[in-house]
């Protein structure tokens, strides 16, 4: 602590701080303020000493540089409030001492960083994850990331990302839970929970954040940053449930997205923000821009400066200013000015101290290095491999060529059997790539290296060098069984990185014909960032495992997986297409005037055939109608019969009725194995046109052979209900249908009516 300072401002204000007792935080209340009234109490006492440049340094947040003499001028000044990327616990501590004990006022930094799907040890990405449909699974991931990062002294992540996705385009999808609300709701809220625990206060946890606020997975085109059109009803219905779970979990932070909604800049929407998320929801958490978004009004044509875009996102209620340097530089004279109120940047001030207090940065800032780089200990590893082998979706099993048989001689080949960095995906930017634990490593391990034979053909996902691709297919003649490992590149997907051509990149299209032309059996093993348009590879392989990137053990996963130690129970979280230029595509669309019916493809058609012999009904002629594999499929190494739909009543009130559902679910192979059963309603008329199918319940339920189960799910008449043209969430009588089935294309409706 300042010396000079300590007896008359930062003794008496630490005095009043601490009077009140230890910190605790509840991460369930503490977005609902309703947490430690001592909290409020203490923001209050440290804003009262706080001059206008003190107040505006605890919105900015900078990248880390270091701990230089510049960075230790404005540290010391009080200019900055977080900043982002300084991993190292030694510099932390440096940087956070000089806060602590030579700023005048002692507050406390928060060091933030990117951490997506783990720290060091790497999950699969979050499109992966969401291919488990287990909470528990998500929530370990964000608990074994937290502690990880926090022993670095990361003490907020910029995750979970719960943008609804539906365009495989996009390569944010990578980071998503996919394209279903109710999915993404349910599995955000698990991350949530993960990275903060049951007290934030607690040095091993880590300040979720909640992003991107909000559409932005409806970019248009699958463009990066672009533009959306969202009507409020369906932003409602469909864009905001999953940040409302995570809001009402408690998550203390949210970060604005970088499109702009019909028009308006997320980061200058007061509707969204104050409106909202603050007022409807009462939720009183810091919200973050993205990187230098507030600035990226200027060139979106809503703000002529970037005062003007300051003076947008003051008012909007933007907590913190990631890297815009736009609060520093423009809010002290708009303040002065009278343009914005000194109110909204007291009220935007004490979302940041009041997230620093239920940190616990005040009694704890300081980095334990005793126990500090807490990396890929055995439990995290473990952990990490369970992800990966539960995320892994059997998509194709002809013959039933897997698992593989014993004895068998295997033949390993494709661009991404031994890719440590790029088996990992998207946003690790602490990855070290040697603790990678790749596809053909494992398989050496697990079957010896005279019962594999390895030559990779394309010596990455993009390669179009076929120099290698003969070697490979001669050194797979001699094999029993050729594994085909697959895929994209991390860089591939992700920020910025969107495609148009969703097909195999490279020539490795080309490869796999060559290996299918063997006439041995083919394996392909998938490993990509989003759902990929991969027909060629269907019809050239006899068995598809695919893996969103898998993460750091990866490969022993897989390995388990194929040689059947592990059953794989995957499901698909987003629909697969046919053909690139399907997307946007996904299961809850609503039907057309006319549905796809008596389809007559193009290569069906006789010349000169009249306008209207083809049929007018919603369908590409190329490619027909509907996914490759629907939304919620994967298959098992076992089956399932699934029964008829139960229901305790056909009929429901609109008001406060409720009807339960029931299954009987029976594993009728030979292996035990686990199924996701999977709850649909369809409300066939409304005042607006409703989707033809929406998830409402899932669960995930593991069978030995021969052993059956009931499952059982309870709607409420509120899970009906959806928001009509005037904005208001209703249920409305009809008729409606419901299905439990193992996949969003599959099973029998069973009818109800709502009264």
């Amino acid at each position: 602590m300042n010396k000079k300072l300590f007896p008359s401002i930062a003794f008496g204000l630490l005095a009043t701080i601490v009077a009140g007792g230890a910190i605790s935080s509840c991460t369930k209340s503490a977005a609902k303020g309703s947490d430690n009234a001592d909290i409020e109490a203490r923001v209050e006492a440290l804003l009262s000493q706080m001059t206008i440049d003190e107040k505006i340094g605890q919105l900015n947040q900078l990248t880390g540089v270091g701990c230089t003499p510049e960075r230790v001028a404005e540290i010391r000044s009080g200019s900055v409030g977080s900043l982002l990327n300084e991993v190292d616990p030694d510099t932390v501590n440096a940087l956070q001492r000089e806060a602590v004990e030579n700023s005048r006022l002692g507050i406390p930094l928060i060091i933030a960083r990117d951490v997506i799907h783990g720290f060091k040890t790497i999950f699969p990405i979050p499109l992966g994850q969401a291919a488990t449909w287990d909470a528990s699974i998500v929530e370990e991931g964000a608990r074994v990331a937290a502690d990880e990062a926090s022993s670095a002294g990361v003490r907020w992540t910029f995750s979970p990302m719960v943008d609804v996705s539906r365009d495989a385009r996009w390569g944010r999808i990578a980071e998503s839970f996919g394209e279903d609300p109710y999915l993404a709701s349910k599995l955000g809220v698990a991350m949530v929970n993960g990275y903060q625990g049951d007290d934030l206060s607690k040095p091993n946890t880590m300040a979720a954040c909640v992003k991107h606020f909000v559409g932005y997975g409806a970019s248009e085109g699958g463009k990066d940053y672009n533009t959306t059109w969202i009507p409020e009803p369906h932003l409602r219905d469909v864009y905001l449930p999953p940040f409302k779970a995570c809001a009402d979990a408690g998550a203390a932070t949210f970060m604005c997205s970088f499109n702009d909604i019909n028009g308006m800049p997320t980061n200058a929407d007061t509707h969204l923000m104050r409106d909202i998320l603050r007022g409807e929801w009462g939720w009183d958490g810091v919200m973050c821009s993205d990187w230098s978004s507030i600035q990226q009004m200027v060139p979106q044509g809503y703000c002529k400066d970037l005062e003007a875009a300051t003076e947008a996102a003051a008012k909007a209620g933007v907590d913190v200013d990631m890297m815009s340097y736009a609060y520093v530089s423009s809010l002290k004279n708009l303040v002065e000015q009278g343009k914005v109120s000194e109110k909204v940047l007291d009220d935007l001030v004490r979302n940041v101290l009041r997230l620093k207090f239920r940190l616990g940065l005040f009694e704890n800032p300081y980095v334990d290095t005793a126990n500090a780089r807490r990396f890929f200990t055995e439990s995290n590893l473990a952990a990490a491999q369970h992800a990966a082998e539960q995320s892994a979706i059997l998509l194709k099993n002809d013959g039933g060529v897997l698992p593989l048989k014993e004895g068998v001689r295997i033949a390993v080949t494709g661009p991404m059997m031994d890719a440590k960095h790029d088996q990992n995906g998207t946003w690790c930017f602490d990855l070290e790539k040697d603790k990678t634990v790749t596809v053909l490593e494992a398989l050496n391990d697990m079957y010896g290296e005279g019962k594999i034979v390895a030559a990779p053909g394309l010596t990455y996902s993009r390669d179009t060098n076929a120099a290698g691709i003969a070697a490979a297919v001669a050194k797979a003649r001699t094999a029993d069984v050729i594994l085909f490992v697959c895929g994209e590149e991390a860089v591939l997907s992700g920020e910025a990185h969107c495609r148009t051509d969703l097909t195999l990149p490279g020539a490795q299209k080309e490869m796999l014909r060559q290996l299918k032309a063997t006439g041995k059996p083919v394996v392909s093993v998938v490993m990509t960032g989003r759902p990929m348009a991969i027909k060629d590879v269907v019809d050239n392989s006899d068995a598809i495992l695919y893996c969103f990137h898998p993460g750091t053990m990866g490969g022993p996963a897989i390995a388990n997986v194929l040689s059947g130690k592990v059953n794989p129970s995957g499901h698909l979280p987003a629909s697969m297409p046919k053909a690139s230029a399907q997307a946007p595509l996904y299961y809850s669309h609503k039907n057309t005037g006319r549905p796809a019916e008596g389809m007559m493809l193009m290569d069906e058609v006789p010349l000169e055939a009249e306008q209207t012999s083809t049929g007018c009904t919603s369908f590409y002629m190329d490619c027909g109608d509907g996914p490759l594999f629907p939304f919620g499929y994967g298959l098992s190494y076992t089956d399932f019969n699934y029964g008829p739909v139960v229901l305790s009543s056909e009929k429901m009130d609109a008001k406060n009725g409720t009807i339960t559902a029931s299954c009987e679910i029976e594993n009728t192979g030979s292996v035990k194995g686990a199924t996701v059963a999977q709850l649909y309603i369809r409300d066939l008329v409304g005042s607006l046109c409703r989707p033809v199918k929406e998830l409402k319940g899932y669960e995930k339920i593991e069978l030995a052979p021969g052993e059956k189960r009931t499952v059982s799910f309870t709607l409420n008449a509120d899970d009906l209900a959806f928001y009509n043209a005037a904005n208001e969430r209703v249920t409305e009588p009809g008729d409606f249908q419901l299905w439990i089935a193992a996949d969003s294309a599959s099973g029998e409706a069973k009818g109800f009516v709502v009264e």
